[in-house]
């Protein structure tokens, strides 16, 4: 019985972590940019001056 009080305040204590990391990178802005992600792909990279050198 006792195992099972430790691992539940073990999971709680994981699941609390977890709820601070996303709800601080929300405040942070890290959610923002919801247009670019699905786009990026589209653009070409401008070549580099090293590998038209070549």
């Amino acid at each position: 019985m006792g195992v099972i009080i430790l691992l539940l305040i073990a999971s709680i204590s994981v699941a609390g972590i977890f709820l601070f990391g996303f709800i601080w990178s929300v405040k942070k802005g890290q959610y923002e940019d919801e247009y670019s992600p699905p786009v990026r792909m589209l653009f070409d990279d401008k070549p580099s001056k090293k590998s038209s050198q070549q």
